[in-house]
């Protein structure tokens, strides 16, 4: 099955973000599923690299890194980043700056969305 993560809150503070990474990584476990991740609004933030979190809570950047070595593919709202100062520099390997086009073609692409 082809599937598309559509996350849109913070990735601390509340746990959407936690929880949609988590389900989509749950989804890969099964043998033929596809997965790709698309980041909105202050999602985008889940992508930077360096992030660091106290010992014993969740790091949704390292989290990110393992749905990327399973194959899935996570893009980030490039309008999104630009409006929080993100740049391409400051995004976790293996995750890139993404767009509406991208994400009208993931759509179709899926089998099934998944807005978190």
């Amino acid at each position: 099955m082809k599937l598309l993560f559509v996350l849109h809150d913070a990735p601390y503070g509340s746990e959407r973000t936690y929880n949609g990474i988590r389900w989509a990584r749950q989804m890969l476990e099964d043998d033929g599923n596809e997965v790709k991740v698309f980041m909105f609004g202050d999602a985008v933030s889940a992508v930077m690299s360096g992030q660091k979190t106290p010992d014993g809570y969740y790091n949704v950047g390292n989290m990110i890194r393992g749905l990327v070595s399973k194959n899935a593919e996570v893009g980030s709202c490039g309008t999104c980043l630009d409006a929080r100062g993100i740049n391409e520099d400051s995004v976790a390997r293996g995750t890139h700056r993404s767009s509406m086009k991208e994400l009208a073609t993931w759509t179709m692409w899926a089998d099934r969305t998944i807005n978190v």
